[in-house]
């Protein structure tokens, strides 16, 4: 018996995620021991020193499981915006949680899921997973929001609405009064997700943030993530915000214990340090200026961003320009499995590393 027939066929016929080259890979291909990696948007300045003492003086704990369902975290993300702990649901990365509301709100083979394209991958392949249809409409040509278009793809059968915003990858970013406006015209059947995970860097924060509107429509549900601003890529950490009722399902069908104690102790120092956080803020607002105008300057098109990176059209070609950074040893991301071969994404590093990647691009385009 060929064992492929035991498995789901929406499993056997699954592309699994692709994520950036790493560090390691390119030393070992190119033959170099220093890499610039401006392609996964992490925190250009590392972790926190005061997490690291935080992680350092409880990893002796790490033989003891954590408290179910992360109350300590919640309570300290309730009180760093203000809102109802029960509204707040941790997960491991905002990945789980996309995971759980696929799970919990739509049956597979009659219900659908709406989302704009290009999005963020996982939508699709979670809903994929769960053998539930996956329907996307395009973004304007300058990548803005076309939500009368995406209104049109919306019917009876429709269980979850993603929105990324600020959008990935074109770092787009619509106002909390446009999408407050789009959610008005959604059928009661529906859920909003907003996912947020770049939400921390958009100026002015009051105008872009959507915190608030879970609590005046609990159709929508926010995420957000640790991994950007706060430096805890590697810990998988993220949170919902959300109807206590929503946040109650997702608690019921967790698996147990999906985030570890030194994530959540991490979780709730990172929000201390708001030292750290002005500094992240800063220098992603000065390299996010500097990077725009440089590489405009080369005539490469730069498209507005509220988000940590930028997204780039060279005047050449992207694949040629990524392939001749990365012999020179720095790490950007091609947006050929995006559909978008002739752009590419670029995080924004410390001072140096977007000085490195300005004078790559100068001899690359000279």
């Amino acid at each position: 018996m060929d064992s492929k027939t035991l498995i789901r066929p929406e499993v056997r016929e699954f592309e699994p995620y692709t994520p950036g080259l790493g560090i390691d890979e390119i030393k070992q291909k190119y033959g170099l021991n220093n890499i610039i990696k401006m392609a996964s948007n992490e925190n250009p300045l590392g972790l926190s020193p005061f997490v690291q003492e935080i992680i350092k003086n409880y990893a002796v704990q790490s033989f003891r499981y954590p408290a179910a369902n992360n109350p300590e975290l919640c309570n300290g993300i309730g009180r760093y915006l203000d809102i109802d702990p029960a509204a707040i649901f941790c997960g491991n990365g905002s990945d789980e949680i996309i995971d759980l509301l696929i799970r919990i709100t739509a049956a597979p083979g009659q219900n659908n899921i709406v989302a704009f394209e290009p999005c963020f991958s996982i939508y699709k392949l979670q809903a994929r997973l769960c053998g539930v249809e996956f329907r996307q409409t395009a973004l304007n040509p300058d990548f803005t929001f076309d939500f009368d278009a995406l209104l049109k793809l919306i019917d009876h059968n429709t269980r979850l609405v993603f929105l990324t915003n600020p959008d990935n990858p074109s770092g787009f970013a619509a106002t909390k009064d446009d999408i407050d406006h789009f959610a008005a015209h959604l059928p009661p059947t529906c859920f909003l997700v907003i996912d947020e995970a770049y939400i921390d860097f958009a100026t002015p924060f009051s105008q872009y943030s959507c915190a608030e509107l879970p609590f005046k429509n609990k159709q929508i549900a926010i995420l957000r993530t640790f991994s950007k601003m706060y430096g805890l890529a590697g810990l998988r950490l993220g949170y919902g915000i959300l109807s206590p009722v929503l946040a109650d399902y997702l608690r019921r069908v967790r698996l147990p214990f999906s985030v570890n104690i030194l994530a959540e102790k991490a979780g709730i120092a990172a929000l201390q340090d708001t030292t750290f956080q002005d500094m992240t803020l800063a220098i992603i607002d000065k390299g996010r200026k500097k990077l725009n105008q440089e590489l405009k300057k080369l005539n490469c098109r730069v498209y507005p961003s509220q988000a940590n990176f930028i997204m780039m059209k060279p005047p050449v070609s992207a694949e040629k320009v990524f392939e001749e950074l990365l012999r020179r040893g720095i790490i950007i991301r091609p947006l050929k499995s995006y559909g978008l071969p002739d752009l590419l994404r670029i995080s924004i590093g410390t001072e140096r590393e977007n000085q490195s990647l300005v004078t790559a691009m100068k001899e690359i385009l000279s």
